[in-house]
């Protein structure tokens, strides 16, 4: 479990280093993931040496939220005065993962089918 966690803690890094280095406007734990799912995909890294350390982790996802949450009681007063563009981008924004995530998962089943055609022929 220590190597999982060494390699999820690795990953994370070079996303980070990346992402500073770069200057890229995406988080470098965001990097640091699509830098794993490449190196899964590749065969670099085991999926079993990641995957016991990652089920820890989602086991316990709902304590990373205490930060979060105590996070924006310090700034009740800015929501307040701020509460329309923060509604406003949270429906706008979660409407729009909605039609992405649908739209992704419409292509990848048309793609799965059309794959599956072209082997039964």
């Amino acid at each position: 479990m220590v190597r999982g966690f060494a390699i999820l803690l690795l990953f994370q890094f070079l996303g980070e280093v990346l992402s500073r280095s770069l200057r890229v406007p995406v988080p470098g734990n965001v990097i640091g993931m699509a830098l794993l799912l490449v190196a899964l995909g590749r065969g670099w890294v085991s999926f079993a040496d990641v995957s016991e350390a990652a089920e820890l982790l989602l086991s316990h996802m709902a304590l990373f939220f205490i930060p979060a949450g105590v996070g924006v009681m310090l700034y009740f007063d800015l929501i307040g005065r701020e509460w329309l563009p923060i509604v406003v981008a949270f429906f706008v924004s979660s409407f729009a993962v909605m039609a992405a995530t649908g739209w992704t998962a419409q292509l990848l089943d048309r793609l799965q089918c059309q794959g599956d055609d072209d082997d039964g022929e």
